[in-house]
């Protein structure tokens, strides 16, 4: 690599003789560019980075000071990255021109600075950050200290998420370093690493600390803020995840709080400690950062004079340990990264003019050709190594930026751009290549000679719970695996970590492909159809539509329901649909997370029968249909303390080795009791077989759909009925219940519901309440929907939702019996009149005084019927919210009540849920509000069988009206004597059928459990749940004689109750009668109401 005809010396003497900054400019530029062209060596060889450090080190030339600098800004600009690693080991020159005397040369200086820094990717920050860390600690003088502070700040400003992620994750190191600096004696150094530390915590990803920030800065650089800051933590509701960045910031603070004299303070630290732990994940990192507050917080729990602050450390100090810190906690030393294995590899992939073979071992690898380049390849073998450890081996553009940046040079001076492309490719696929080889799954075999595809070593955490710790995962091939634990306890966590590559040592998807069916289509509104649906998918580009047709078909899709929008299917349709995809992944591994749901049995039967069929696929199953279970599984895995034991075949003869799981065959609630609040009163309602819901001749087609969903479906319900709703997949059920529950309105017929009545709905896709409120804790979500004293979401159904055509009717006028003609504004209340109910009317531009009051009958007839439905449903549901205070404490007792841990409910947020503590957090919102009647609708789907039988109990035992649609039959015939069958949209009345009482493990042969008193059910005669005639409300002999009466009798005319002004009168009548005896005399009039 010759100069040619250019002179650097000539070159280099033009920079530092240059009278004007723009002459140097000119100067430094022509050498950057003679540099790139005749190649990256001549930076040695023509002694441009030596001579730059004399002419920075020289004392007497301000000019040679000044033009160092600017032909070093020049090379960073004019050879891009490639300078990066050839000019890094130059930053110390630059730092101490940051402290001369003259003002051009300490600017220059900064601009070098920054360009040099704006060249590092994100793969380099940390290399890069250590350097600014050493030349920070080496200076002594105070510009160079600003400098250093200013350039981390740099590394901050104007970068994208995955460059402040990186930052984030090396705040541990950063911040003691940077708070060491805010104490320097110089007021310019101390202000330059608080706007450092700033910019460094800006890059925290945790949205309940970002507040914060300022005053945490604050009681790093004095620590007489440490107590307002501690009291400002204290006020904030911690609900986002804990990670490490959050700690690195977090935990010196809270380690000062716990010495902190204050017993105030110490009292709020522990107990902000204790809520930042439980929501810290991973076991590793809690470890790390939490061990050292282990002796703080012991030592108040023992020497407190306080027993309030004691117990609040005691708590904390068994949450900390817990989470699995430790005061003998000892740190684990990280494997430094392999970068001279992948610094040989690199070279072995140069091309062979830049190497040379080694001149003292001969016959061993070769030598780069040049020094530079050695010291290039040692910087890319770092940034490569990183990719390699992170096996990001499918994203091109980090090995460009990171490989191909900064060899294209060296490969071909001048230009280098597609030939570091070219290289960066080659690095990329012989990287991953060894990294499939490595990973490869070495085919072992059992001792009867079947295949393992999996057999490793993991640990698994959700929360601050440690699920399982050092444990085995083994899998055979064709075995078909049953997940058995409690809710809760981390089946789909554990399901959703192997499909996302997140459980250590598990083979990667290119080695044993694992796809998870689970309801991710559930609540999901597309308009494609299903077999554009399956074809959009990306990983699916390949296939042709004839094979995705045949799929379909297969799983039972005819031509016409192929041509259905995704958004039209039911439930259970809409889990074949996703059925039918995985099938066509070719997976190894089949997850399946509660396939079942949703499913007829005959479609339960056909995917045990598709299941059982396939002999190469290994199946992971959480399921809590024990048929199902029993039907299809080799082999159970079971959770025994943080460990996975495996037990050999089916359901059944796990029960039999394990007796305690008897409740997967019995709902029997043994270990989790769910406790309903009685529902209240109901004006106007004193018998338990009135109607109180009805629904008349009601049909419903969904849009874009031919045939109704529903046709002419009439049905009445009362406060004893106990109805399950049952019929294959796509009947109509859940159709039928959003008319009743008014989440849809009818086309044609009516639905009437008492005016007081209180509704509690459980949708089948718990996700369909709680979806815009992922975010939010289940304290939260319950206080948000109930803070105005009434339940939000009831206002927010379709029904109840005023259309254009309600505000238009609005504007018509109503002539009253003067003939003024006024407009209604709104409804202000109601009462009672008569047998019906009368609202209180604001009208439109006229005061309160003229409010007046107008019958419901009249309000309907004139067509106010969404307005009228929408008062009735506020008020109902004030008359049942109002009376609960919505403070986290009653909360969370709501929520303990139905079975969710008290810890999950405040601190988790929603979208971390698992779906049966989804579905407790619905059932407790939806009962919240005391209703009447409850609505269910696969209520059995995600709860297990502990958590199934504490909510059979709790609803037998529950005082008001429940419908429930499910095709768990045991779950229904159990509960339900009325049955309501569905098949094509048509609806099937079936008598009261009998009651099976040895379903539940604590019942006696012909009783029923008391009801709970002040409910509409506690009376003294039997209740009509244990009677085998049909309900009167449903049978439409509401009016008809009493049995065993005389059908010829007159009827019984009940004495009319008088109004207050009748009895005013009444009272007048009996003082004249009284009056006219003392004056007149004669014989005593009888004191009686007659006229």
């Amino acid at each position: 690599m010759s100069s040619g005809k250019v002179s650097f010396p000539a070159l280099l003497d033009g920079l530092k003789s240059a009278p004007t900054a723009p002459e140097a400019i000119a100067a430094a530029d022509a050498i950057a560019q003679a540099v790139r062209t005749h190649g990256l060596a001549t930076l040695r060889e023509e002694r441009v980075l030596d001579t730059f450090h004399e002419y920075a080190t020289d004392k007497k030339s301000g000019f040679a000071r000044e033009g160092a600098a600017i032909g070093l800004k020049a090379l960073c600009q004019g050879l891009g990255p490639a300078a990066l690693p050839l000019i890094l080991p130059s930053l110390p020159d630059l730092v101490e021109l940051l402290s001369d005397k003259g003002e051009v040369v300490r600017t220059a200086a900064n601009a070098a600075i920054k360009a040099l820094i704006s060249l590092t990717p994100v793969e380099a920050i940390e290399v890069v950050v250590q350097v600014l860390s050493t030349n920070l600690k080496a200076t002594s003088k105070w510009m160079g200290k600003v400098g250093c502070l200013k350039a981390m700040s740099i590394l901050v400003e104007g970068k994208g998420e995955e460059e402040r992620e990186e930052i984030a994750n090396m705040l541990g190191v950063l911040l003691p370093l940077v708070e060491v600096v805010m104490h320097d004696t110089k007021k310019e150094v101390a202000t330059a690493a608080a706007k450092t530390a700033t910019a460094l915590c800006s890059t925290l990803p945790n949205p309940d600390l970002r507040p914060h920030i300022p005053l945490l800065i604050s009681a790093m650089a004095s620590p007489a803020e440490v107590p307002n800051t501690i009291k400002a933590l204290s006020n904030t509701t911690f609900v986002a995840e804990v990670t490490s960045p959050s700690l690195a910031i977090l935990v010196p603070l809270l380690t000062r709080g716990l010495n902190e004299r204050s017993l105030e303070t110490q009292r709020r630290t522990v107990v902000i400690t204790e809520n930042v732990v439980k929501l810290v994940r991973d076991p590793a990192v809690a470890a790390k950062y939490l061990s050292g507050l282990v002796d703080g917080v012991e030592k108040i729990m023992t020497t407190a004079s306080f027993p309030e602050v004691r117990a609040f450390a005691a708590s904390a100090h068994k949450t900390l340990l817990g989470a699995g810190a430790s005061k003998d906690y000892t740190p684990i030393a990280t494997p430094p990264l392999d970068s001279t294995s992948t610094s040989e590899i690199l070279l072995s992939l140069l091309p062979p003019d830049l190497t040379v073979a080694s001149p003292n071992t001969p016959g061993t690898a070769p030598e780069p050709f040049h020094p530079l380049l050695k010291e290039t390849l040692q910087f890319v073998s770092s940034l490569t190594a990183v990719l390699v450890q992170r096996r990001q081996f499918q994203n091109e553009g980090k090995w460009l930026r990171c490989v191909g940046a900064f060899i294209g040079l060296w490969i071909k001076p001048g230009a280098g751009s597609q030939e570091g492309r070219e290289f960066a490719e080659k690095a990329r696929t012989h990287f991953w290549s060894l990294d499939k080889a490595q990973q490869a799954v070495k085919k072992t075999t059992t001792e009867s000679g079947e295949e393992i595809i999996c057999d490793i070593l993991f640990s698994l955490a959700y929360g601050a719970l440690l699920l399982l710790s050092h444990t085995t995962l083994r899998l055979v091939r064709g075995h078909r695996y049953g997940i058995c634990a409690a809710n809760g306890s981390g089946k789909s966590t554990l399901l959703k970590s192997i499909r996302d590559g997140k459980v250590e040592n598990f083979p990667p998807q290119d080695v044993l492909r694992a796809i998870m069916v689970e309801h991710a289509l559930q609540g999901e509104d597309t308009s494609l159809s299903c077999i554009d649906f399956i074809a959009s998918d990306k990983h699916l580009a390949s296939t042709p539509k004839a094979q995705i047709a045949q799929q379909l078909k297969d799983v039972g899709f005819d031509e016409e329901r192929q041509s259905q929008s995704v958004g039209s299917l039911s439930g259970g349709w809409k889990m074949k649909l996703e059925l039918a995809r995985a099938m066509l992944y070719k997976a190894d591994l089949l997850l399946l997370d509660e396939p079942t749901n949703h499913l007829d049995r005959a479609s339960v039967a056909w995917l045990e029968q598709y299941l059982t069929s396939q002999k190469h696929i290994t199946c992971l199953i959480v399921s809590h249909d024990s048929g199902f279970l029993d039907n299809v599984t080799t082999d159970i895995i079971h959770y025994e303390e943080k460990k996975i034991v495996y037990y050999p075949g089916a359901l059944s003869e796990f029960v039999k080795q394990v007796p305690s799981a008897q409740s997967y065959y019995t709902l029997s609630a043994s270990t989790i009791k769910f406790s309903f609040p009685p529902p209240g009163s109901l004006m106007g309602v004193r018998s338990n077989t009135r109607a109180i819901m009805k629904m008349t001749n009601c049909t419903y087609t969904y849009p874009g759909r031919k045939d109704p969903s529903l046709y002419n479906a009439t049905i009445a319900l009362s406060l004893s009925s106990r109805v399950g709703i049952t019929g294959p997949n796509g009947a109509g059920k859940s159709t039928l219940i959003k008319l009743l529950t008014g989440e849809a309105e009818p086309q044609q017929g009516t639905v009437y519901k008492h005016p007081s009545l209180r509704v509690g709905y459980v949708s089948q896709h718990a996700t369909h309440h709680i979806e815009r409120h992922l975010e939010k804790t289940a304290i939260q979500y319950i206080q948000w929907r109930f803070q105005d004293g009434h339940d939000r979401e009831e206002l927010e159904k379709t029904t109840r939702v005023l259309t254009d055509e309600d505000k238009a009717l609005l504007d018509t006028p109503i002539v009253g019996k003067t003939g003024e003609k006024r407009k209604i504004e709104m409804i202000m209340g109601r009462q009672k009149l008569k047998k019906s109910l009368q609202y209180e009317i604001k009208w439109r531009g006229l005061d309160h005084k003229w409010n007046t009051w107008m019958a419901r009958e009249d309000l309907l007839e004139r067509g106010f019927v969404k307005m009228v439905r929408q008062f009735d449903d506020l008020e109902s549901s004030r008359e049942g919210a109002a009376t609960r205070d919505t403070r986290s404490d009653f909360v969370r007792k709501h929520l303990e009540e139905v079975g969710l841990n008290g810890d999950i409910a405040q601190y988790n947020e929603l979208g971390s849920l698992s779906g049966g503590q989804k579905v407790k957090v619905v059932i407790a919102a939806c009962l919240w509000n005391k209703p009447q009647i409850l609505v269910l609708d696969e209520p059995t789907n995600f709860l297990d069988r502990d958590a199934l039988g504490g909510l059979a109990v709790a609803i037998r035992d529950w005082g008001g009206a429940v419908i429930i649609i499910s095709h768990n039959e045991e779950f229904v015939s159990a509960l339900c004597p009325e049955i309501w069958s569905l098949e094509g949209g048509r609806i099937t009345h079936k008598g009261k059928a009998a009651i099976v009482d040895d379903a539940f493990a604590d019942s006696k042969a012909g009783s029923l459990r008391a009801t709970p008193r002040g409910t509409p059910l506690a009376s003294a005669v039997p209740s009509p749940l244990g009677s085998k005639a049909g309900t009167p409300a449903g049978s439409g002999t509401e009016d008809q004689p009493a049995a065993g009466s005389d059908p010829n009798a007159p009827p019984v005319k009940k004495k009319k109750k008088l109004t207050r002004n009748q009895m005013k009168v009444q009272e007048e009548r009996r003082r004249k009668r009284k009056l006219d005896w003392l004056i007149h005399g004669g014989p005593k009039p009888e004191d009686t109401d007659s006229d």
